[in-house]
């Protein structure tokens, strides 16, 4: 029994990188099927497997076991009900990538990928492409959003990865660390990678002007190693990120903002909505919490928030 890493994830297939850096093809054995797992895929890209040769000749394997995740970052899955997707396993740290146009980065969809990282204690930074296209007004405006995230604690960047801006922090930011990379298709993930990793060439795409949504470049989640100990992963764009298993009292413990006020309220069990002492809805009425995150957080509870 061997020990890889899995570097690639393609449905039924799995690229597993053993200890010495061969890339190997591999399938599972059949037990991690019938497992009950509520997810659709028992394995994600950066799970760490035991495996054994099946065909040398044929460069495949069998996996035959996993061994203990230290974090995952899951959402809801697109096509089938109460299942999850994992994206990405044992990583150091999330890294959404985000436009405010062409295309446009709901600040719902920022705030549920931070509530998805929080629930798991992943760190996140938030990186602001495509700030060349921005007129004054658009650079006040994401200037705007950037304070409001780095007064809640959240790292972020401005950059535009095709006139070279921001690209060098961008870079320090992923130093010695396994990385997942994610935001919408058309953000221009693919082009800061390669910006930073020139030799990866990973395929790029023009955003649709017909929908100004972008064109899915990525199809399956693969890891790439950029520098030494320097590891990204690169998931597929997301349209939609639904939360998966949360119930409804544990969302507001996942806003820094709501949680540094946890006992302020009357009712210990406060869903900070309706009932009278809330301390969350006095803060968003003095504006110590910013308006947005609040609608945000009321779509996580009730539901039915636009995933996009």
């Amino acid at each position: 029994m061997q020990n890889g890493l899995v570097i690639r994830s393609t449905g039924s297939w799995y690229d597993v990188r053993s200890e010495t850096g061969h890339v190997y093809r591999a399938r599972l054995k059949g037990k991690f099927k019938i497992q009950g797992l509520k997810v659709t895929n028992p394995i994600a890209v950066g799970d760490r497997v035991l495996y054994e040769i099946e065909d040398e000749t044929e460069n495949t394997v069998i996996i035959s076991d996993i061994q203990p995740r230290e974090n995952y970052i899951i959402r809801q899955s697109v096509h089938k009900t109460a299942h999850g997707h994992i994206l990405a396993a044992n990583i150091d740290q999330a890294v959404l990538i985000v436009t405010l146009t062409f295309p446009r980065t709901s600040l719902g969809f920022i705030d549920r990928f931070l509530v998805t990282a929080e629930s798991f204690r992943i760190p996140a930074t938030l990186v602001f492409n495509k700030s060349d296209i921005l007129n004054k007004e658009g650079l006040a405006y994401q200037q705007e959003i950037i304070n409001l995230y780095e007064s809640i604690g959240y790292t972020c960047l401005a950059t535009s990865a095709t006139e070279g801006e921001g690209v060098t922090p961008f870079r320090q930011l992923l130093d010695h660390k396994i990385t997942l990379l994610s935001g919408h298709s058309g953000v221009g993930k693919s082009t800061l990678v390669n910006a930073i990793a020139p030799d990866l060439n990973l395929r790029t795409n023009e955003v649709s002007t017909y929908a100004n949504k972008g064109v899915h470049t990525t199809t399956f989640a693969e890891m790439f190693e950029i520098a030494e100990n320097t590891f990204i992963i690169d998931s597929p764009g997301i349209k939609e990120l639904g939360l998966a298993d949360m119930q409804k009292e544990e969302i507001s413990h996942y806003f820094p903002e709501m949680r540094n006020l946890l006992n302020a309220c009357r009712f210990h069990n406060c869903l900070h909505i309706n009932e009278p002492g809330c301390a969350v809805k006095d803060a968003v009425g003095t504006g110590d919490i910013a308006e947005s995150r609040y609608w945000s957080y009321l779509g996580m509870v009730s539901g039915e928030d636009n995933r996009r």
